[in-house]
């Protein structure tokens, strides 16, 4: 399986990006994909995971902000993330696996939220 994610940038505080990520190939271990995000010097975290059955998964300090949605049909991934803080800013790395173990990750895509 491969993940090719798009759609990060620059953005001033309190703007918006909307992140992508196309899976090709297939594995049946797969039930879930979406977003973790590592900030310099600290670790990789959750951000926003959605499963084949629509449950989803946010970060408490995303809640509210970001949304995560999928079409099956294309096995593609999105990430809607508003009110954008300088906190936000931070390599996102798309997965595909189960909600906690992702088994699979794009190559990364930096988002900078900065004034």
């Amino acid at each position: 399986v491969q993940l090719q994610a798009s759609g990060g940038g620059l953005v001033r505080p309190g703007g918006s990006l909307r992140l992508s990520c196309a899976a090709s190939g297939s594995d049946f271990r797969i039930n879930a994909m979406g977003w973790y995000r590592q900030a310099p010097g600290k670790q990789r975290d959750l951000v926003a995971v959605i499963t084949v059955g629509g449950g989803t998964t946010y970060a408490d300090s995303v809640k509210g902000r970001f949304t995560v949605s999928r079409v099956n049909a294309k096995n593609t991934v999105y990430l809607q993330m508003n009110s954008l803080e300088p906190e936000d800013t931070a390599v996102y790395y798309c997965m595909a696996g189960t909600t906690w173990n992702p088994r699979y990750w794009g190559q990364g895509t930096l988002v900078t939220v900065s004034s």
